[in-house]
């Protein structure tokens, strides 16, 4: 596919503009990063399997009726999606204390929460993306109470059915953060899950070892971050035909 006019470049994709009007190709960088871009790495191979890993979680969530901006997979780096305008929020749910809950609330990582626990993050990468509250959502005007209620919605059955997927190979979904995006057909405007579904915006743990599977592989120097996801991807039954060959990070100034 020709390369078309660049429209956003963030910490893991790039945007570009669409072959049709209301569409965008989602291209998934190697790039990881982590405590807000403080430490950035190369990892070859990593947009190809979040690349993949989230066609694959998309295309569940629609099958059970979870509208998304997915449209189809276009190579092993690109996607085609729905323009959408994206609520400025990052919107997290918790199953297990871990990360910046556990730090926050001195609760152990690992420790099981009474009922999913839903967050919401201000997406502002000067600000570190800080923890607000259905009062700010509402005061400044970023979604209405409507907007919150379905967020909720789709929040929880994103989580319903990622824990589902992920317990039947073995693997725990600790926590997770999706965006949501506002489609609009004339009048009418619609919710849908946007941007990835992927191990960079999951916790997972193995179940019985309790292997890190995600980021935190990265974040934490635990190993190869490749080796994380390819073990995932094989689980899920969704390796690529020419998986990655895991290789030492290249480290970018």
């Amino acid at each position: 596919m020709a390369r078309r006019k660049k429209i956003y470049e963030g910490k893991a994709k790039t945007l570009y503009e669409g072959p049709e009007p209301g569409t965008i190709v989602q291209y998934f960088k190697d790039d990881a990063t982590a405590f807000n871009a403080e430490k950035h790495d190369i990892i070859e191979g990593k947009g190809v399997l979040n690349n993949i890993l989230s066609e694959f979680f998309m295309l569940g969530l629609g099958q059970i009726g979870v509208p998304t901006h997915f449209l189809k997979r276009l190579n092993m780096r690109e996607q085609l999606v729905r323009s959408c305008e994206i609520v400025p929020l990052e919107v997290i749910v918790r199953n297990y204390a871990a990360g910046s809950m556990s730090k926050r609330l001195g609760i152990d990582e690992g420790t099981q929460l009474p009922r999913p626990i839903v967050e919401y993050c201000y997406k502002d990468d000067a600000l570190g993306d800080p923890l607000v509250s259905e009062e700010h959502i509402a005061a400044f005007g970023w979604a209405s109470q409507q907007d919150m209620d379905d967020i909720l919605s789709l929040a929880l059955r994103v989580n319903d059915f990622l824990s589902g997927v992920f317990l039947a190979v073995g693997i725990r979904l600790v926590d997770f953060k999706i965006e949501i995006g506002r489609v609009y057909e004339g009048d009418f405007q619609r919710l849908v899950v946007a941007d990835e579904i992927s191990p960079d915006s999951c916790r997972l743990w193995d179940i019985k070892t309790g292997q890190k599977l995600d980021k935190d592989v990265f974040r934490r120097d635990l190993g190869s971050l490749t080796d994380a996801y390819s073990e995932v991807a094989r689980r899920l039954g969704v390796m690529p035909n020419n998986p990655p060959t895991p290789g030492k990070p290249t480290l970018v100034n």
